[in-house]
């Protein structure tokens, strides 16, 4: 069955967004949306998942390399709740250890100053959507 995903790397200033599909096993970068200690204006994802037609979102969750939790994990756990609340889909959550080191070297060839780091967001919301759709997509 074909499913559209949106992936969320949350922030408490960003919270980077990306789309991505079971049927290619894929994801692309979408935005990264502002964030006030967390807060995202939830009719900015309301348009998001209309837009795209999403029918399932995944959440990255920050833990510490050991595996351990931390202050900003909790944070995107009740990010990922308040997502249910308010838009009555499903919500995954998958361990983002290591993304935005990752989307920083993915993107590292293709930009350059500080626009090299702008998009570091949303890119690490696609590898976190990859990483999901690799193993259930």
């Amino acid at each position: 069955m074909h499913h559209i995903i949106l992936g969320f790397d949350f922030g408490l200033k960003r919270i980077g967004v990306a789309v991505g599909q079971t049927t290619t096993r894929s994801a692309n970068p979408l935005t990264i949306l502002k964030a006030d200690r967390g807060v995202p204006h939830w009719d900015e994802i309301k348009k998001l998942i209309t837009e795209w037609g999403a029918d399932t979102l995944i959440v990255g969750l920050p833990l510490n390399m050991d595996g351990t939790e931390q202050f900003i994990t909790q944070q995107a756990k009740i990010f990922g709740e308040e997502l249910k609340k308010h838009f009555k889909l499903p919500v995954i959550f998958v361990d983002e250890r290591l993304t935005t080191i990752a989307a920083k070297d993915e993107i590292h060839s293709t930009r350059k100053g500080a626009a090299r780091f702008e998009r570091a967001d949303s890119v690490s919301a696609k590898l976190i959507l990859e990483s999901w759709l690799t193993v259930n997509g």
